[in-house]
């Protein structure tokens, strides 16, 4: 199983210093993948919870393409209905043969009604508006003698409804559940494999992003989300959502206090405390 990190790209402490950092330590640490959110417009929904500078996605995984080199790259996730299909299939194909084939395109629908309003987007169409500009995307990525990709990008559908796991099952490489417990997880992929039987369609890989937030002492609540926990939960967790068919996990560790963007070491010290335990160097 491959264990990727989501590197906060917005708050009071980010920079393109930090931001290199997270990187080279993220890959240094033998991390697989290394993911950054996306907002466009800084509308008051979005900046209570992502305050600016908000670095844009693609713009900073090709400013991290170029000081790192073996990490995967992706989105986690890339709100579709922002822009033009053709803009996303050109730019994601760009960065994917830029940066040797390691992007990874994680991909939602959205939430932020005032980022929609501000970019002339109708908020109460975006699930149409996502199918669509998938599907046009897929198309243009098939003329591959005019988007030169190399290798075929991944994209991962995000959305934890049952429309997000359709979505998933008929345009999607793989499902990617967002910051659940284990058992939300275990029952949520009988529906997804219910939903793909539906659909006559295989079932997609599920490939989830989980919190990481260490504890002294164990947490044992029955709304503890997977990720959460001592050292020895956490890894539990991991090795049961690798019994479930995960392939990739991405850890966060943003707890959702912008203010943790201006000390990144307290992160790092609880990644580096997850890859020793998982020996990710040895098995990188």
């Amino acid at each position: 199983m491959k264990i990727g990190v989501n590197v906060p790209n917005f708050g009071p402490g980010t920079d393109p210093g930090v931001l290199r950092d997270w990187a080279r330590t993220v890959e240094g640490l033998g991390f697989d993948l290394l993911m950054v959110s996306d907002h466009v417009a800084v509308t008051p929904d979005v900046a209570e919870q992502y305050p600016a500078p908000f670095y844009e996605p693609f713009t900073t995984l090709s400013w991290l393409a170029g000081v790192t080199e073996r990490v995967r790259l992706g989105t986690t996730v890339l709100i579709v209905p922002y822009r033009h299909p053709l803009l996303v299939a050109r730019m994601a194909a760009n960065l994917h043969r830029l940066s040797g084939g390691r992007l990874v395109l994680g991909v939602g629908v959205g939430w932020a009604r005032q980022e929609f309003a501000a970019l002339g987007v109708p908020f109460e169409r975006r699930g149409r508006l996502t199918d669509e500009h998938l599907q046009t995307m897929r198309a243009a990525w098939a003329d591959e003698a005019d988007y030169d990709l190399g290798s075929p990008i991944p994209i991962w559908v995000g959305g934890n409804s049952d429309a997000g796991m359709r979505r998933a099952v008929r345009l999607g490489d793989a499902w990617h559940p967002l910051r659940r417990s284990l058992p939300w997880t275990r029952a949520a992929l009988g529906r997804l494999a219910a939903i793909a039987e539906e659909e006559g369609r295989p079932v997609p890989p599920v490939v989830p992003r989980v919190v990481l937030r260490l504890t002294a002492a164990p947490l044992t609540g029955p709304d503890r989300l997977a990720g959460e926990g001592t050292l020895e939960q956490v890894t539990d967790d991991l090795e049961r959502l690798r019994g479930l068919g995960a392939g990739t996990v991405v850890l966060d560790p943003f707890d959702g206090d912008p203010e943790e963007t201006r000390h990144p070491r307290r992160a790092w010290r609880d990644l580096a405390t997850v890859a020793a335990a998982l020996d990710l160097k040895g098995s990188s």
